[in-house]
């Protein structure tokens, strides 16, 4: 009798483990299943967060482009016409306080009031087969970043096969105007780095820059390397290029111009560097340089801008519209690009560039008769004889 009760608790007790065995498999499995869940789910959050958590990522790339969320989908950038691209909103390296919960809030907010080089509502390009713009990109200058690899090697915005079209020189007769023609004929913006000399002799093209949409930077007042004595010694007087510049091609345009900047041979002293950074002044160098000034012909410039594309893939592209040979090349180098798959982007400032007093009131001394030259020419000079 003891012996079967023995063999019945033993036959109990296996069972009784058997169970615990079968019961602790069936409540692990689940565990693994969340587990396994969580680590599939972080990983497609990070690959497409939510539109609002995009905007604020503090990541280096982040704050200076607006993520994926700023860009159509493919099939939505088929539907919609490219030239009336929202602008990407490029900043600092730090993530944006109180950025927007929405991609539409922040790109409502994008346009800077007053700016004239602001496309945020450009209209769709109404000339059938022309380029039209990729993207608007909206630059904030705070602390004078500066771009262009062929110095800079932080800020990386464009994707493969964008390009920014940049002018030096200008404003020059007959050259500016061809290219602005060139640039509406294809629906395209682009940036002007203006000589405050050459805008104080030609305000009126200045003015016809502003009027086409056109992004307006300056290039100082008359062209000096300010690596070189005696600007490299002397501070002030290197300020006074860079400021004059600026104040010149402001009063030229005769409204807000973007806090954008170009040394003259991309000659850059740190100390320079430092003082646009308080300025909030972006400095460009660049990434392709066409070296049109050394050119002649029109195919000169072209060979030089789509080799070196082709090399790079993209970038910002460094042309004069102070150069005849460019004006001519500018036409059929935009459809070359067009067809070799390039996109245009068009930078805008966040905010205009604020003009100092001091060299306002050295600008207006250039003329020490200005101030009697308030009537217009036709009332003062008329001619009486001949044609």
């Amino acid at each position: 009798m003891r012996v079967l009760i023995i063999v019945v608790a033993a036959l109990a007790t296996l069972g009784l483990a058997a169970f615990g065995v079968v019961a602790a498999q069936r409540a692990v499995q689940p565990a693994n299943a969340v587990v396994a869940e969580q680590a599939v789910k972080p990983a497609v959050a990070v690959a497409a967060p939510p539109v609002s958590e995009k905007l604020a990522q503090p990541s280096i790339q982040a704050a200076v482009v607006a993520p994926a969320a700023t860009a159509p989908t493919p099939a939505a950038a088929a539907a919609a016409p490219a030239a009336a691209a929202e602008p990407t909103r490029l900043a600092q390296n730090s993530a944006a306080p109180n950025a927007p919960a929405t991609a539409g809030a922040a790109l409502a907010n994008a346009t800077p009031p007053g700016s004239r080089a602001a496309a945020n509502n450009a209209p769709a390009c109404d000339k059938p087969g022309a380029m039209g713009l990729a993207r608007v990109v909206q630059i904030d200058t705070t602390g004078g970043p500066a771009f262009g690899f062929e110095h800079f090697k932080q800020y990386d915005f464009l994707r493969e096969h964008e390009v920014v079209l940049t002018f030096d020189d200008g404003p020059w007769p007959e050259n500016t105007p061809a290219v602005l023609k060139a640039l509406a004929d294809q629906c395209l913006k682009a940036t002007f780095f203006e000589i405050g000399e050459h805008a104080t002799w030609h305000p009126e093209i200045s003015k016809m820059v502003a009027a086409a949409g056109m992004t307006i930077g300056s290039h100082t007042w008359s062209h000096k390397d300010l690596a070189r004595n005696p600007y490299a010694s002397d501070i002030e007087q290197a300020k006074q290029e860079i400021e004059m510049g600026v104040s010149a091609v402001h009063a030229a345009v005769d409204g807000p111009i973007a806090p954008f900047f170009r040394f003259p041979d991309l000659q850059q002293p740190p100390v320079l560097l430092a003082y646009l950074a308080q300025r909030n002044i972006a400095t460009f160098s660049t990434d392709i340089d066409s070296f049109d000034f050394k050119m002649r012909r029109p195919e000169q410039v072209i060979k030089s801008v789509m080799s070196k594309l082709e090399k790079r893939g993209k970038g910002i592209v460094l042309m004069h519209d102070f150069q005849h040979a460019t004006a001519e090349a500018l036409p059929e180098l935009l459809r070359q690009l067009q067809a070799a798959g390039f996109k245009v982007v068009h930078m805008v400032p966040k905010a205009p560039v604020t003009t100092i007093a001091k060299y306002d009131d050295m600008l207006r001394a250039q003329d020490k008769m200005s101030a009697n030259n308030t009537r217009p020419e036709s009332s003062v000079v008329r001619t009486i004889s001949g044609n």
